[in-house]
């Protein structure tokens, strides 16, 4: 029964935040009352930037801290196209793939590899008791989509889950420390009617949009997050979760690339982004997808025009449908596109993508692109400090420092390991130059000395 639910989830998530010294309820609320949060002078800090302008622009929704209120060992990062773009990294068991060891591990590999975000999309097992060791240890933002747990949680026909059900399952994230919530609800009978009118090539490949929309098409229902939203934004105020606004029509081929439904669903998420920004909720808008290289940065302005430059968060997007096993690089290609544009934050992408579960290897290749993709969006932008990591590997590589080089690299393990797989005959250069390299002769020849490339 609700009853019974509810009992369960007070006896097994972390305590309400019940009363407290806080004088505010979420950041954008302190933001809008002068006040500086601990959140936001840490991001301030390593974000190099104006206190007072940060604060203005998280009372705007320009930036936003996901800093649910019981994930107590968080460390903030802030979101925004103004500041460094962030990464996200996506994780958890399925039916074929039920490993939470395997999955703890991946978490600690993305920490490690300087990934500010993990989302958890487990859809099997004691997802809850993943979840729930996430926002206890996990220093990460923690994002997830409740949407999928609901299908586990009730172990039912989707059909006979109820418009309650799915509220509750919203509210049991919050309660769990979660710091952003994706939330499908963008997709109402409205823009579900002009989807089915669009013949789209794909259809709808988000998973969490395809369960509503299967959802609203056998109940005959509403989508209860969009019917119900502002109790969702009372859930969300309470717990200061930040909402992701799910974009269940995202394209998921070139061909449906800014159709019709993906923008009547961003149309949507606008009008949402008002209202929740009415309520102090903080908000994320997510976005495609797959999409050609020439249409990513009109896009970019196309959103952040209608959502008053609320943060974008992207999947990918990938620039062409053809290159499973490599779709990390697709990803990095449109993601930095994507995020010089101003797109805030980047969902990594695997080798992995449309095949199969990532594994540990496949998650690092996918973290290591999305963090070159950011970075390269980043030095674009001029985002303060951006530029001077690589001057520093210049630095280096003008002196020909190889363990200063291996230090400063984005992935000091793999140069190592490369350089070491083919050890020169001569420490000073590499195995592809050897004599011939340009920088030991230039250095050589401005300083006086003689070159003689065949006679050493």
């Amino acid at each position: 029964s609700h009853y019974e639910r509810s009992i369960f989830m007070n006896q097994t998530a972390h305590p309400a935040p019940g009363p407290s010294s806080r004088t505010y309820s979420t950041q954008m609320d302190a933001a809008r009352k002068g006040i500086l949060t601990k959140e936001m002078e840490a991001v301030a800090r390593q974000e190099r930037f104006d206190t007072k302008r940060l604060m203005g622009l998280v009372a705007e929704g320009k930036i936003a801290i996901p800093a649910n209120r019981l994930h107590t060992c968080l460390h903030p990062n802030g979101i925004g196209s103004m500041l460094r773009t962030k990464i996200n990294v996506n994780l958890g068991t399925s039916r074929d793939c039920v490993d939470l060891d395997m999955e703890l591990q991946k978490v600690s590999d993305a920490v490690a590899m300087g990934a500010e975000s993990i989302m958890d999309l487990s859809s099997f097992g004691d997802t809850r008791k993943f979840r729930r060791k996430l926002t206890a240890e996990c220093p990460a933002i923690i994002g997830t989509v409740p949407i999928y747990d609901a299908v586990v949680y009730y172990h039912k026909p989707l059909g006979q889950i109820t418009a309650d059900e799915w509220i509750d399952i919203v509210r049991m994230h919050a309660m769990d420390g979660v710091d952003f919530l994706t939330i499908h609800v963008g997709i109402n009978k409205n823009t579900a009617s002009r989807f089915k009118q669009a013949k789209r090539l794909t259809n709808i490949v988000s998973r969490g949009g395809s369960i509503i929309f299967a959802w609203m098409e056998m109940t005959g229902e509403e989508n209860p997050f969009y019917a119900r939203f502002d109790e969702i934004l009372d859930i969300c105020r309470e717990y200061d979760v930040t909402l992701s606004l799910g974009d269940a029509c995202r394209p998921g081929c070139l061909e449906d690339a800014s159709d019709i439904s993906q923008i009547e669903e961003l149309v949507t998420l606008a009008e949402l982004t008002r209202r929740a920004w009415e309520k102090d909720v903080q908000v994320i808008i997510e976005g495609p997808g797959h999409m050609p290289l020439d249409q990513i940065a009109a896009n970019m302005k196309i959103q952040q025009t209608l959502c008053k430059g609320a943060p974008f968060y992207v999947l990918g997007p990938l620039v062409t449908d053809v290159a499973p096993g490599y779709d990390h690089i697709t990803a990095a290609i449109g993601g930095a596109v994507a995020a010089a544009a101003g797109a805030s934050f980047l969902c990594y992408v695997t080798p992995a993508e449309h095949l199969r579960l990532p594994d540990r290897d496949d998650v690092k290749e996918g973290i290591i692109a999305s963090r070159i993709a950011a970075h390269a969006a980043d030095i674009a932008k001029g985002i303060p400090g951006a530029s001077d990591w690589d001057r520093s590997m210049s630095e280096a590589r003008k002196k020909l420092d190889w363990e200063e080089m291996f230090r400063l690299s984005i992935d000091p393990e793999k140069a190592r390991r490369y350089r070491a797989s083919s050890k020169p005959e001569k420490e000073d250069t590499c195995s592809m130059c050897g004599n011939f390299c340009a920088v030991k002769n230039m250095n050589r020849i401005l300083d006086g000395e003689i070159v003689s490339i065949f006679d050493e």
